[in-house]
């Protein structure tokens, strides 16, 4: 993602602006894979400076759409990384571009209650498309995985209390 200010970044704070189940927490966000001794490192730099009240409970991996794992033991990587960070307490959430979400089911990450999975699926110029457009969850094939279909009115998902404009994102202090 080509984000102003944020080329040579690893890691920012801020509050979760999106309409996640964290919304408004107090977030790390963590550009790419990092080691858990650099994550943990930028969240006891961070928390130094505020009363235990306002530390970190909540980390966005994948920020700045940067989750793309190219092999197995990459995936594994992650997901063992974003574990060790649940078994210590913080909410994880993962930004999972689309084109991942069948192997990443393979892992036992959604498992976890802590666990906040956000499958991104872009849909350039949302705006023109009419008002009869609908976006269909379906399966990789006929009764494979699923008990079904579920079919939604484009229009309808794109309920303003669900929106998150792009000038949200200016407030994010990198580290």
């Amino acid at each position: 993602m080509n984000r102003l200010g944020h080329t040579n970044a690893n890691f920012f704070i801020g509050n979760e602006v999106e309409h996640t189940a964290m919304h408004g927490m107090r977030t790390l966000f963590v550009i790419g894979y990092q080691s858990t001794e650099a994550v943990q490192a930028a969240l006891d730099e961070e928390n130094a400076y505020v009363d235990s009240s306002k530390h970190i409970k909540h980390i966005f991996f994948g920020a700045n759409d940067s989750y793309h794992p190219l092999t197995t033991a990459d995936i594994t990587g992650w997901e063992n990384l974003i574990l060790t960070f649940l078994d210590r307490g913080y909410w994880c959430s993962l930004d999972i571009p689309f084109k991942f979400v069948e192997q990443f089911n393979d892992g036992g990450l959604c498992e976890r209650t802590r666990f906040v999975p956000i499958i991104k699926v872009p849909i350039p110029y949302v705006k023109l498309w009419n008002y009869n457009t609908h976006v269909k969850i379906d399966d990789r094939d006929f009764a494979d995985t699923n008990p079904g279909v579920w079919v939604h009115s484009l229009h309808s998902l794109m309920d303003r209390s669900c929106f998150t404009d792009w000038g949200k994102y200016q407030d994010d202090q990198l580290i």
